[in-house]
């Protein structure tokens, strides 16, 4: 008998115990918390029925999201985050509005995650791992506040001149992967992966668990993708799920063929139907913690629907330092494991964070746009024992700000009195000052403890500066944000229609060689529908 519906009762758990351990803003609430107590226990056998057409998504896992509100430039200055590279939002935003035909819950859209799934125009470091870029224009849903761009590119890095990888698959094979969309289109995601990614110099291993953890392959060279293939034709689905077993198998076989110079990462691929099993959800979250520190990090691809568990498998992987993608359709599996196959799988800077300092002789207030589960407390950017995100190879980040100018009428009312002990007039040097803000960036090698520290001074620009005027990279990333928030129903999306979106995604000439901007039009134009049929309802 499998606890099949124990996971949301999991999914809090791993927020509760990750809480006391960071600053971060994160909520421990999901949108299934409710169903807790109500669930019914469910034969293994009954996974095997497959789901209907439309997945029920009251039975998917997402963390509330809490969206960022203005804040005050002259009592709260600094504005930092952890950079999240993730994209898996994106592709689960588009399989609730092409394949269930309906609009995502709002909690399933992050705006940063929407925003970062495109690539921009950014110049290539000329020293170090990354470069920073910045830009402000007029916000195209509110014309009286500034939007800044923030812009990170990792540097790239030849595929050939790679470091080898030590990659464990960790799959899971229990009886809810027995659907079309998850073990099957898992298969052949891997099978894209051996075939047209991996080198002779890259080692791959296999686990799976379902009622048990086992090593279906050990360490296989590159130069060996026909065993490797058979070992994936031959998975099948059944059983229940013991996460937990698997994870901590993994684990050791990774620490086991470790070998100096590698890039050693664990996979897990699963549909997030994640039961931790004989181990403590503590004992697994002091695994994950423990063996990044060793150098093991660990990726989440996430597949299906119905009973998704997006919280979970987004922290899972923001525990283990690595990437969290949702693979909807084969084409995203070959953008992620193909594509980007160094991003993904090789990172080149850790622990990398984003502090930006406003100018309050001409900023009022400021509102980063996502990343509320990135957050850090503005001491947390010079401590280099708090973790972060992780940069690959060749990856971006793209952040954006809703600035109000001093001049404009403040975006939030007066709820804090004056001041009695302490100044709250800018300072001379702030008065004098033509720069709106200052981009700030730590990062630290792979290996290395020690940070390093970019800064990029962003000067002001006209306040009537139109979006028209800004570069194609301001003018999409803006777009796709409008996208978000319309999405989410957010009280700060101004006057922002689906019909400005798609105009302003119309406008910018960006080339597109894997047709994700023309999609990204139509997903507009499908949203605009599935709204207008909603309203009509």
């Amino acid at each position: 008998m499998k606890i099949h519906r124990l996971l949301p009762l999991w999914g809090l758990l791993v927020a509760a115990w990750l809480l006391p351990a960071c600053h971060q803003q994160y909520s421990t609430e999901t949108v299934v918390q409710s169903e807790v107590e109500a669930m019914p226990l469910v034969p293994d056998d009954a996974m095997a029925a497959p789901t209907p057409a439309t997945p029920d998504a009251s039975r998917e896992g997402y963390a509330i999201i809490h969206e960022n509100p203005f804040l005050a430039a002259a009592r709260n200055p600094l504005s930092t985050f952890a950079i999240d590279v993730d994209r898996a939002s994106y592709a689960n935003v588009r399989r609730f509005l092409t394949q269930n035909r309906q609009l995502p819950p709002p909690d399933a859209v992050r705006l940063e995650e929407l925003v970062n799934y495109f690539s921009y125009s950014y110049p290539q470091p000329r020293t170090g791992p990354a470069s920073l870029q910045a830009e402000v224009a007029t916000c195209p849903w509110n014309p009286a506040h500034q939007l800044v761009l923030v812009g990170v590119q990792g540097k790239q890095v030849p595929v050939e001149h790679l470091p080898p990888a030590n990659l464990v698959f960790l799959l899971d094979v229990s009886g809810s992967m027995n659907e079309p969309q998850k073990l099957p289109l898992l298969k052949e995601s891997l099978r894209q992966l051996v075939r047209e990614s991996l080198r002779p110099q890259d080692y791959v291993a296999v686990v799976v668990y379902a009622g048990a953890a086992g090593v279906v392959l050990p360490p296989t060279s590159g130069a060996e993708p026909e065993a490797i293939l058979r070992a994936l034709d031959g998975l099948e689905a059944g059983g229940s799920t013991a996460g937990g077993e698997g994870l901590r198998l993994a684990y050791q076989l990774a620490q086991q063929h470790q070998r100096p110079g590698t890039n050693t990462r664990i996979i897990l691929a699963t549909d997030g139907d994640f039961n931790v099993g004989e181990q403590s959800a503590a004992d697994l979250e002091r695994l994950i913690v423990q063996e990044r520190e060793s150098g093991v990090f660990l990726s989440v691809l996430g597949f299906g629907a119905g009973n998704l568990q997006d919280h979970t498998m987004e922290l899972l992987a923001d525990k283990g330092n690595g990437n969290y993608a949702y693979i909807d359709q084969l084409q995203e599996a070959r953008r992620v494991l193909v594509q980007q196959f160094g991003g993904t799988l090789f990172t080149l800077a850790k622990d990398v964070k984003v502090q930006v300092e406003f100018n309050p002789a001409l900023v009022r207030e400021y509102r980063l746009l996502g990343y509320e589960n990135r957050l850090l407390a503005a001491e947390d950017f010079n401590d280099d024992r708090k973790d972060a995100g992780e940069l690959g190879a060749g990856q971006q980040v793209t952040a954006l700000y809703e600035v109000v100018p001093v001049a404009a009428p403040a975006a939030s009312p007066a709820s804090v009195d004056p001041l009695k002990y302490q100044a709250s007039q800018p300072t001379p040097a702030a008065t004098n000052s033509q720069e709106l803000l200052t981009v700030k960036l730590r990062y630290q090698e792979p290996a290395g403890s020690a940070s390093q520290l970019l800064t990029l001074p962003v000067r002001s620009v006209r306040f009537d500066e139109p979006i028209a005027r800004a570069s194609d990279n301001l003018r999409w990333a803006a777009a796709v944000a409008q996208f978000g928030l319309l999405l989410r129903k957010s009280p700060y999306a101004g006057t922002a229609t689906w019909a400005s979106t798609a105009a302003l995604a119309q406008s910018s000439a960006s080339p597109d060689p894997d047709g994700a901007r023309t999609e990204f039009q139509t997903l507009v134009q499908q949203a605009m529908e599935l709204d207008q049929e909603t309203a009509s309802r």
